[in-house]
């Protein structure tokens, strides 16, 4: 018509064989084609993760025990407490024998509540150190029994207190915070989170406790929490599969990163907890290893996060515009994780700091040069775990945001807004 301006040609979407895809014409095949890809890259993973759990778990070995007797734990309540000289069960102070040098000690009245004395009053003496709780009456404390003579106090020695209530209500609070906001994907959350902890209760600790490479058993652990949490979680997607893909890549960046400098360095993972760990079994453990297990599991939780977002991000870029071509989407979506990035790479070296403070507090007071504090056997493992962890972080970002990008673009628009659900099948 005459004064109608012609309308533009569509700009043509970058190596997707088809248009911008509304599930209509030949969108529906490329969206087909991609999901057989990421069956193909995926499956084979996931199977190797399971051949590597049955590989690797204990069968047929005897649960690993301490060599170190820890005692039976038995629970108590006290009823009074009392601060004077150590005296030992019986003896009797005459006079004012006491030595103005010697450490008092906590006399504690107790009744049992479990265990082979359970009723009975029993009478403990503590030495009052800087390292021992401060117990008082009415606590509900922790005994070790070491199997003796039940009525004899030095079968018994307190330990810690009784926290069984109090982590319950908490758990409970937290369960509720999830369902309350997360509905029907919080429960999915919680399903999984309880799957992550049997992964690791049933297959990681034994695993290691046998005698398995520990970081090959974190990389096998690591990938079934992943496969678990992730597709449960948010539904059998082409949009999940994306994030577990650059979990992947970015896990194994995090692990091969973690080996080479901590090889470099010479770390040997032999802190005080891994040193009591090792003469607890009896036999050896391969410690470097462990510190790099750690590494691995410690980082996943936040690559999860980043991975999730990052296509979350992408997805609902590409429903709100359904024209965006792949690079456009991946720009958009890089722009969003530069803000991400930060906050979570600054979540992990927290959490890192916050889990080594003691030794920050110990290695402040000691002395030493910054060169000598930070090349520390303690220091310089968590600088290596949170500089790792942190590379793979930021790696995430990107490699993320790409996959998200080129799957997304070649999915039909209809099928965009499918977040927890499987996306159903293509003619």
């Amino acid at each position: 018509m005459p004064g109608t301006k012609p309308r533009p040609p569509k700009k043509p979407e970058p190596e997707t064989g088809h248009g911008h895809g509304h599930g209509h014409g030949p969108a529906a095949p490329a969206s087909k084609r991609v999901k057989l890809l990421l069956i193909w890259l995926l499956a084979p993973l996931a199977l190797a993760t399971v051949v590597a759990m049955i590989v690797l778990y204990p069968w047929g070995k005897p649960d690993p025990t301490s060599v170190v007797p820890q005692g039976t734990p038995v629970a108590a309540n006290i009823t009074t407490t009392a601060t004077g000289p150590c005296l030992a069960q019986g003896q009797v102070q005459v006079g004012d024998q006491t030595d103005p040098n010697a450490k008092p000690c906590l006399t504690v009245d107790l009744t049992m509540t479990d265990g082979p004395a359970n009723g009975k009053q029993l009478k403990l003496t503590v030495p009052i150190e800087p390292s021992t709780p401060r117990f008082a009456a009415g606590d509900a404390v922790v005994l070790a029994y070491n199997g003796g003579n039940a009525g004899d106090p030095a079968s018994f020695q307190l330990v810690d207190f009784q926290r069984g209530t109090p982590l319950l209500v908490l758990a409970a609070l937290f369960a509720v915070a999830v369902l309350v906001l997360g509905r029907w994907q919080g429960l999915a959350a919680l399903v999984a989170l309880g799957l992550s902890f049997l992964v690791i209760a049933l297959f990681i600790l034994p695993a290691i406790l046998a005698g398995e490479n520990p970081l090959v058993v974190a990389i096998a652990g690591s990938g079934a929490i992943m496969f678990i949490a992730l597709y449960l979680t948010h539904g059998l997607s082409a949009r999940t599969s994306a994030a577990v893909l650059g979990t992947l890549v970015s896990l194994a960046l995090i692990g091969v990163l973690s080996a080479i400098f901590s090889a470099a360095a010479s770390l040997t993972g032999l802190d005080d907890s891994t040193s009591t760990l090792i003469g607890s079994l009896g036999h050896g453990i391969d410690s470097r290893g462990l510190l790099l297990a750690g590494v691995v599991i410690g980082a996943l939780g936040v690559l999860d996060d980043v991975t999730v977002t990052q296509t979350s991000a992408v997805w609902e870029l590409r429903r709100a515009n359904p024209d965006l071509s792949w690079q456009e989407l991946y720009r958009s979506g890089l722009r969003i994780g530069r803000d991400h990035v930060g906050s979570a790479v600054n979540t992990l070296v927290m959490a890192y700091a916050g889990a080594a403070l003691p030794v920050l507090l110990y290695s402040s007071i000691s002395g030493v040069g910054l060169g000598a504090l930070l090349g520390s056997e303690e220091i310089a493992q968590e600088i290596i775990r949170t500089l790792a962890g942190s590379v793979g972080i930021v790696a995430a970002v990107p490699v993320t945001t790409i996959l998200a990008a080129l799957i997304a673009s070649r999915e039909p628009a209809a099928y965009l807004s499918s977040t927890t659900k499987a996306v159903p099948s293509h003619p």
